[in-house]
């Protein structure tokens, strides 16, 4: 009964937040939104007894949030309201009519399956003993460890493309800008007389 009652609980204020973070205009709002949905979703997996899964998603996910939220403050202007210029409604309505039927599609086509298999045993034995932390650790370094290296890479991989870009970004919008160039080795010069 308690189970069932924290799950609606956690559904109507996760689904309240991510509802803030599309439909507010203010970046502030919506960052702290996304960080407080990101959290709440943790308690689904405390729900299902995932108690290492629960705290891996408060830890990267909300960690991740807040540290868009330190960038956000540090280049947003979060005391006005953000403006969209959208172009084209047309664009936005199909947008919004594809993404209600694939939606519809996902959450429906498991209950219309014909070969759905609610008793089906798992194919991951169960370690006696364990507790979940020490079995996803077990299964994950295990049956699962070219899948975890591989994500591990596809992640470097993604922060040093990350990295470069920005850096060649920097190098274009110096090179594009004569007087900003300029004016930061004037800058460099400065600091080094005043030491």
């Amino acid at each position: 009964m308690y189970e069932l009652i924290a799950f609606y609980l956690f559904s109507g204020l996760t689904i309240a937040m991510f509802l803030i973070v599309v439909l507010t205009n203010n970046a502030l709002y919506a960052m702290s939104a996304l960080a407080a949905g990101m959290i709440l979703i943790s308690g689904f997996f405390f729900l299902l007894n995932a108690d290492f899964l629960g705290v891996v998603q408060i830890i990267v996910y909300t960690g991740a949030v807040m540290a868009l939220y330190a960038f956000g403050m540090m280049f947003l202007d979060t005391t006005q309201d953000v403006k969209e210029d959208i172009g084209s409604s047309k664009l936005i309505y199909s947008l919004w009519i594809a993404s209600a039927i694939l939606i519809l599609i996902m959450v429906g086509a498991p209950f219309m399956s014909e070969h759905l298999m609610l008793d089906a045993p798992l194919d991951n034995p169960v370690i006696a003993g364990a507790n979940n932390p020490q079995a996803v650790g077990v299964i994950l370094f295990t049956k699962y460890l070219v899948q975890f290296e591989l994500a591990a890479v596809m992640l470097l991989v993604a922060m040093i493309a990350g990295i470069v870009l920005a850096s060649k970004k920097m190098d274009q919008s110096l090179s594009s800008n004569p007087k900003l160039e300029e004016e930061l080795h004037r800058e460099e010069f400065d600091v080094k007389d005043d030491k």
